[in-house]
């Protein structure tokens, strides 16, 4: 500061009508000017010599009632009326030697013994000082002295002056308010006695009260906003948070005499600012995924220990294991699960367990039951479905719509502590209000995300349910093939997925094999599957071709919603729709009895074929589109497998992953099938293990291995017959011939009645030449083909009719018939069941 700004800012303190800066005149007893100072000349322009001598009057007057007044240099507009004066001050209007005319204060102070009243004796001696100043400066020189006083008592703001060797030496109100003492009590002593244990945690700082002030007085360098922490005496068990400022002190002369501190305490902003960066942060850390018991354990991790010393998470046990809403009402009516747990303090963890193990389980189990006393704070807040604060313990329930899933405890530590980082909580063994408001925001965030963790583990449940019960549960033993087969579902995070897979036993000891896969997941996916698996089963059972059957399964999946029965406009309908279209189907037929498999696939991968020799190949079956599309004709492909062969359908699943594409996934399944040795069972690990080592995939997995056989010839019985009457007679008699040569003869008699109406019907409806085969298999088989594409149809005779009776006979001795289609015409197929054996 240089001397001039120091002498300014001294006159400043002694004020505008201090006698030595203000202008000073000196009157007689007839107020004339017997004295004129020199601020009086640079006041009002009029020299000593001009002023000696005449009336006051001539240079000050009394202010008129009305009229326009001149602007005082704090006021920027004219003709306002100034303020009325303060103390024994009166505003006059002086005017000045140049014309215009002004606003000034002034006071009067009569000297010792000077002149009397005008006509007295001494009149024309010194009587009276009049001391004026500018009515502007007055002002703002009063309200720097407001000012002042302001920031000494009423201001929130800390102020403390230390002098040169840190001690205190002056302190505001606030100041005060602070320590908890008037200022005698504690004048004298170091800011790190009053604020023992304290640190400053701005980064690039040094930590100590001394070491700042220190340097401030040193190098003159004002700090600003240094973030201080420490417990103040008047609230010892508490962490505050101050911002401080601190700038030298010296006086006119520049000699330096110590530092003022600015302190306000910004603990409460800072305690604003941490909840909501812990808001923000749970909204990060909360609900990952879609898993209740993550979920719980998120929460307890993320506020511990930034807003309680130790939490705990009960969730009712139907909706960590099901995924259901529980009953509420009390502890007693909902079965809890401990399922999250953290704490930093044993001791304050220990607080609060006002609880004991439920029964059956233990602590080792992963999610113990727990059960509250009646009375306790959480059994209070689930019969009351609010928060219940008690002591050091607030216990708030994890409310969804009219439900509570279940509570979280939050507690303090009952003992202050003092951490490293910054305002680390707030109270040390309570909770405030808003601490409590923000523990609700808090429970209710993440109930919203445990509601939709338990929503998805309800859907996924039912999914697998479903899917489970859509899916063969058993397959039995078919004289076609060795079966072997594995599903794997999704992981939780995609959901139950729609792969499916089948087989179908078929007449003429025929076996059909199928795999799907519906687009996308959940509950909807698992019912699209059953569908589409059903609709698959009936068609095959109509013996159709594969070609025919993925084509009447496209027609099925592509109809229009309005002709679909039961249809009906809404978002189901139109999410049906989106699943069923664009799903795939790889649908095989295997022959025992000539060895020749027929397959065709709609928008699905091609299967492999392991030769006996070990050798792998993927047939170049002829890819039609996805179910549902249109567009394109289905083609079937069919190849002669050897005995011992083995035949794999699977799901993209299986081949396909995030981190190799699907060649290499098919390079690594066939390498796994060539192992001639191994069974289908371990065929079957083996694969999951290679292409699937971690046993869930982002889409569920299908396998499904066959290994073909071939019926002996001895067991298979046929004869190629005319399109004649005389036909029908050999036809019996040959079919009783080889019954006898199976040792079947007790089937003889419903086989002959059998032979000779399916005979008769190809003889007069259809063409020859005819063809009768006999197949023992794990039934009595008999077939009968001709050239003609008329199917018989079963039908109930009238009284009077002639015939019409002999299918309906045959439908009664068998358990089943039907009629295959072929390219040459069809052929007409009973079953019968052999007699039972006796032992004796």
């Amino acid at each position: 500061m240089s001397a001039s700004g120091a002498a300014d800012a001294a006159d400043d303190f002694r004020g505008p009508l201090d006698i030595a800066r203000a202008a000073t005149v000196v009157l007689d007893g007839r107020d004339t000017v017997v004295g004129w100072s020199p601020a009086a000349t640079e006041l009002l322009g009029f020299g000593a010599h001009e002023a000696v001598g005449r009336p006051l009057s001539a240079f000050l007057s009394p202010l008129p009632a009305e009229g326009p007044l001149p602007a005082a240099s704090d006021r920027p507009g004219p003709g306002s009326r100034p303020d009325p004066p303060s103390g024994a001050n009166e505003i006059r209007l002086a005017r000045h030697r140049e014309g215009h005319e002004l606003l000034v204060a002034t006071t009067v102070c009569p000297l010792a013994g000077g002149a009397g009243g005008a006509d007295g004796p001494g009149a024309g001696s010194p009587g009276r000082v009049l001391v004026a100043a500018e009515l502007g400066a007055l002002r703002q020189w009063e309200s720097r002295l407001a000012l002042l006083q302001g920031l000494a008592t009423q201001s929130p703001v800390g102020l403390a002056i230390y002098d040169t060797g840190l001690r205190l030496t002056w302190s505001n109100t606030a100041y005060e308010r602070e320590i908890g003492k008037p200022l005698a009590e504690y004048r004298g002593m170091r800011a790190d006695e009053l604020y023992s244990g304290g640190t400053f945690v701005t980064p690039g700082y040094p930590k100590t009260l001394d070491a700042v002030m220190h340097h401030v007085i040193e190098t003159g360098e004002p700090v600003m906003d240094l973030h201080f922490q420490g417990i103040p005496p008047s609230d010892p068990g508490t962490e505050h948070l101050w911002s401080c400022s601190y700038y030298r002190l010296q006086d006119a002369n520049g000699h330096v005499f110590g530092v003022c501190e600015d302190a306000f305490d910004i603990s409460d902003r800072q305690r604003a600012q941490q909840r909501l960066a812990l808001l923000v942060e749970v909204g990060r850390r909360i609900g990952t995924v879609l898993d209740v018991v993550t979920t719980a354990e998120e929460i307890a991790e993320v506020t511990v220990p930034e807003f309680a010393a130790a939490v705990r998470v009960d969730i009712a046990r139907v909706t960590v294991l099901s995924g259901e809403l529980p009953a509420t009402g009390s502890s007693a009516a909902m079965d809890l699960l401990r399922v999250g747990e953290h704490s930093v303090d044993p001791a304050a963890a220990d607080a609060a367990e006002p609880l004991y193990p439920g029964a059956p389980g233990s602590r080792a189990d992963r999610y113990p039951p727990v059960t509250y006393p009646p009375g306790s704070p959480q059994d209070r807040s689930l019969a009351s479905g609010g928060l219940v604060l008690h002591d050091n313990v607030l216990v708030v329930p994890l409310r969804v719509g009219g439900s509570v899933l279940g509570l979280v405890t939050f507690v303090r530590s009952p003992r202050p502590e003092v951490s490293e980082r910054p305002l680390a909580r707030g109270p040390a063994n309570t909770f405030d209000n808003g601490e409590v408001a923000l523990a609700d925001e808090l429970a209710a965030r993440a109930a919203v995300c445990i509601d939709n963790a338990r929503r998805f583990t309800r859907e996924r449940s039912a999914s697998l349910a479903l899917q489970r019960q859509l899916l063969p549960h058993h397959v039995p033993p078919q004289s076609a093939v060795e079966i072997a087969y594995r599903y794997l579902p999704s992981d939780d995070v995609t959901g139950v997925g729609g792969d499916w897979f089948d087989v179908i036993p078929l007449s003429g000891t025929r076996v059909g094999l199928v795999v799907g896969d519906v687009v996308g997941h959940g509950l909807q996916a698992a019912a699209t599957m059953g569908r589409l698996r059903t609709s698959v089963r009936a068609f095959a059972q109509l013996d159709m071709a594969p070609d025919e059957l993925l084509t009447r399964l496209d027609d099925l999946v592509g109809q229009p919603l309005d002709e679909r029965p039961g249809a009906r406009d809404g978002a189901a309908f139109d999410a049906y729709d989106e699943l069923t279209t664009g799903a795939t189907c790889l649908y095989a037929v295997y022959d025992p009895v000539s060895r020749r498999c027929v397959m065709a696939r709609a928008g699905h991968l091609p299967p492999a074929v392991v030769h006996p020799d070990g050798r792998v190949t993927f047939p170049d079956l002829p890819a039609g589109p996805p179910l549902g599309l249109g567009g394109l004709p289905f083609e079937s492909m069919e190849i002669e497998l050897p005995v011992g062969s083995l035949l794999a359908l699977f799901t993209d699943g299986l081949v396909e992953a995030r981190d190799h594409d699907i060649d290499q996934g098919l390079d690594a399944l066939g390498r796994v099938l060539g192992g001639l040795s191994a069974s289908l069972e371990e065929l079957c690990d083996r694969a999951v293990s290679e292409l699937v080592p971690d046993a869930t995939t982002a889409d569920d997995t299908a396998l499904l291995l066959a290994r073909t056989r071939q019926l002996d010839e001895g067991r298979v019985a046929e004869w190629e017959l005319p399109a004649e009457a005389v036909a029908v007679g050999r036809a019996r008699e040959l079919a009783t011939r080889q019954l006898d040569a199976w040792g079947l003869a007790e089937l003889s008699f419903a086989t002959e009645l059998v032979v000779s109406e399916l005979v008769t019907n190809a003889v007069r409806y259809g063409g020859g030449p005819l063809r009768l085969r006999l197949i023992r298999d794990r039934t009595l088989l008999c077939e009968v083909a001709d050239t003609g594409h008329t199917s018989p149809h079963l039908r109930h005779s009238a009284e009077d009719d002639e015939g019409g009776r002999g299918l309906f006979i045959v439908a009664q001795l068998v358990q089943r018939w039907g009629t295959r289609y072929t390219p040459g015409g069809k052929t007409i197929w009973t079953e019968q069941a052999f007699p039972p054996v006796e032992f004796g």
